[in-house]
């Protein structure tokens, strides 16, 4: 194997998964390698492996080369063929088995990737296995894959009807008000666990929702728009159908549809950190009426809205700042016994989901709480998006630490820093001024700073982001919207 190989494979194992370009980055052989590391790294020989698989043409391929490797080190194999990654999650967790799910959720059609779990669907890291399942499958690469005395066993089995079931068992949709809702599954997996879950072709019940599907056709090219949310422009198809059929909302999910973001009636986004308010208020009430004498934790990362913090503090619960990562938040739902746990990017975590996270049960959370009382989706949301936000703005800079020192300086007397995660600076406000914070945090990848910035009304939100963006733009540096 030539060194380049390893050094592509080096590459491609990020912080939290595997993922480059079919092809030039990612190869069968690599998969294979990967597969191999994985089993030894977990002690997985004589044990099931879950392998999944999302719509990509690359992706049964790459499933077949992960069992091939896998078997050779004595694991056996678990296919569920085509799936969705919360099923991959629902496997490890019920069958308290290791899991690998190829997709490259978001990315474009010529990406793929890995997405490892340990068992009962606990996160691996580069900090917690994935860099030493790199180091292993480098050296298998290189010197080959030597067979264990027993061969690991290979099976396929389906769990998309068990696993909508227990979705249902989670959150009962049966005597909601009837619902009307457009579903972009943006040619992703979400075209299939959609019907699953909420319609009926997993042999579950009809329940009061009509949905009206958009994109259901499994095509891993994704010919009608990227199968990535958080980007606005993947979203106009599904404002713009929410309102041409006068539908309560619309939901879309990304590629392997384990992110859900939400539309209201008028086409308008409720934000994620909305969602994860209005999720938190019925998991906190899950909890007391289980466990009522209790302290509830609540996760949210530092960039979430203001509005989540405070939710959960006004629901009796405790909130748990963390940095922003997959991985890190479920093992901060581990660590804290959390009952549920929200991210600015739509991932939402449950603790009755073995702490991973699952797009479609904070769907249908939503779903249950919408659809409980007689308000549109643009008035009983309004309550969970009281202050201005920003998004999320990238700049590519030509020195990172000196354009983050920029705007310390400049900040320095005007507010409170923290560095949990890059810096957060929070502003010094006389009464009956408007709050305001910003987090600048550097790319683990790239030269690039992403600023988010939050304030208690829109011309100040404004005021603040230009201030920042000009300081870290300064110099030379390119912008990167």
């Amino acid at each position: 194997m030539t060194k380049n190989a390893v050094e592509s494979l080096r590459s491609i194992v990020k912080a939290y998964d595997v993922r480059g370009l079919v092809g030039e980055q990612l190869t069968e052989e690599m998969v294979e390698a990967l597969a191999a590391g994985f089993v030894d790294e977990i002690d997985g020989a004589g044990a099931d492996i879950v392998v999944g698989h999302d719509m990509r043409d690359s992706s049964p391929g790459f499933a077949q080369a992960f069992a091939r490797g896998a078997q050779a080190r004595g694991a056996n194999v678990v296919n569920l063929g085509l799936c969705s990654t919360d099923e991959t999650y629902f496997a490890s967790g019920s069958w308290n088995a290791p899991a690998a799910m190829f997709t490259a959720s978001h990315n474009p059609a010529a990406y793929n990737g890995i997405k490892f779990s340990r068992a009962g669907a606990q996160g691996i890291s580069l900090d917690t296995g994935l860099a030493a399942i790199r180091d292993r499958a480098c050296d298998y690469l290189e010197n080959g894959i030597p067979n264990v005395e027993t061969l690991g066993t290979y099976r396929e089995v389906d769990v998309l009807a068990e696993y909508a079931g227990y979705l249902r068992s989670l959150v009962d949709l049966s005597g909601i008000r009837p619902i009307r809702v457009v579903v972009d599954a943006g040619n992703g997996m979400g075209g299939m666990t959609v019907p699953a879950v909420l319609g009926t072709a997993a042999g579950l019940s009809a329940l009061p929702i009509e949905i009206i599907p958009m994109y259901f056709e499994l095509d891993g090219n994704f010919p009608n728009h990227e199968a990535n949310p958080l980007e606005p422009k993947n979203l106009v198809d599904l404002q713009n159908a929410v309102v041409e059929h006068g539908a309560d909302l619309g939901l879309a999910f990304d590629g392997d549809a384990d992110r859900c973001f939400v539309v209201d009636e008028k086409g308008t986004p409720v934000t994620p950190s909305a969602v994860s308010a209005i999720v938190a208020l019925r998991e906190i009430a899950r909890a007391k009426a289980a466990t009522p004498n209790e302290e509830i934790f609540v996760i949210h990362n530092l960039i979430s809205s203001n509005i989540v913090k405070e939710t959960i503090i006004g629901a009796g619960a405790t909130p748990v700042r963390t940095r922003v990562g997959h991985s890190l938040i479920k093992d901060q739902m581990a660590a804290t016994g959390a009952v549920f746990g929200g991210e600015h990017s739509a991932h939402y975590y449950f603790s009755n989901f073995w702490g991973a996270d699952n797009g479609m049960l904070a769907a249908m959370h939503v779903l249950a709480e919408f659809g409980h009382q007689d308000k549109p989706l643009s008035e009983f949301a309004a309550k969970f998006m009281p202050y201005a936000i920003s998004g999320e703005i990238n700049s590519t800079v030509s020195d990172v630490a000196e354009a983050t020192e920029r705007v310390r300086t400049a900040f320095a007397a005007r507010g409170t820093e923290d560095s949990l995660d890059g810096m957060t600076i929070t502003g010094t406000t006389a009464e009956g001024e408007p709050f305001w914070w910003f987090s600048v945090r550097p790319s683990n990848t790239e030269p690039l700073l992403r600023l988010n910035v939050e304030a208690g009304d829109e011309a100040t939100m404004v005021a603040i982001r230009d201030e920042v963006l000009a300081l870290i733009r300064a110099q030379h540096s390119t912008p990167k919207l």
